[in-house]
């Protein structure tokens, strides 16, 4: 969205395999997708346009707390919900900013970390589950009479079980915010509220927010209380970490001290 000249978001269907038409129409582009999913959820689950801006209006707020951010500069909702229109319901400040830079995490077994740091964090589960039958997402080109959740529902609840551990028991939350949209349908399928919920936790200050392995190096930055203006408070213990791609794959981690 900031780079991208008018008529740019271009691209052959085909290499994924999809057929000409759907990119005719339009929804080739993802923003166009995420637009008509949270729509529609919007619909069914009562959330308001407001509840868009909070959260896009959220994530500014703690980039500007970051130094690796792109942003540094905090945006008002209000003027979030004035910027131009990209794809209904979602303005342009809506939208992640470009995924550009680069993250690292170097890992060893967990019985020789002491050796490298007295600070360890643990990775305690991490599963990934691509979509199922009836599930409609990135690329679908369809929808099918049955219907079934999204592959971070599966992804959550194997991380979840392998863990030995629920919703309830995490400290530190980052979920794929590709555009605000996302963010607020992903508070729902990784367990952290019901479906509608997320109007009231967001009107009360409660959620979230990042991408990739970025998610993983901030996770470590708050278990080692080493975030900064951006800590966490309270001391957190665990870490739960979410990322959502095409063609419809999602991936659920845990990290504990």
């Amino acid at each position: 969205m900031d780079k991208h000249p008018r008529g740019a978001f271009v691209a052959d269907p085909s290499m994924l395999g999809l057929p000409a038409w759907y990119s005719d129409n339009g929804q080739y582009l993802t923003t166009k997708f995420f637009g008509m999913k949270i729509n529609r959820y919007m619909h069914d689950h009562g959330i308001s346009h407001e509840t868009l801006a909070r959260v896009a209006a959220k994530n500014y707020r703690n980039g500007a707390l970051n130094p690796n951010a792109f942003r540094r500069n905090p945006i008002p909702e209000e003027d979030i919900l004035g910027s131009p229109m990209l794809n209904y319901p979602l303005t342009q400040y809506m939208f992640c900013a470009p995924d550009e830079g680069a993250a690292a995490a170097i890992m060893c077994r967990a019985d020789i970390a002491h050796r490298y740091t007295d600070r360890p964090v643990y990775l305690r589960s991490t599963a990934i589950r691509t979509r199922r039958y009836g599930a409609f997402e990135v690329h679908a080109t369809w929808a099918s009479v049955e219907e079934d959740a999204s592959p971070t529902v599966y992804a959550s609840r194997a991380a979840y079980e392998e863990a030995g551990i629920g919703p309830e028991d995490v400290d530190v939350i980052q979920l794929q915010d590709t555009d605000a949209g996302a963010e607020v349908i992903h508070m729902a399928e990784n367990g952290f509220c019901e479906d509608g919920e997320q109007e009231k936790l967001i009107a009360d200050g409660e959620p979230i927010g990042a991408s990739g392995l970025r998610q993983v190096h901030e996770l470590v930055r708050q278990l080692r209380g080493e975030a900064g203006d951006r800590q966490v408070e309270g001391s957190p213990r665990v870490g739960y970490a979410q990322v959502y791609g095409a063609p419809g794959t999602s991936a659920a981690s845990i990290l504990s001290t």
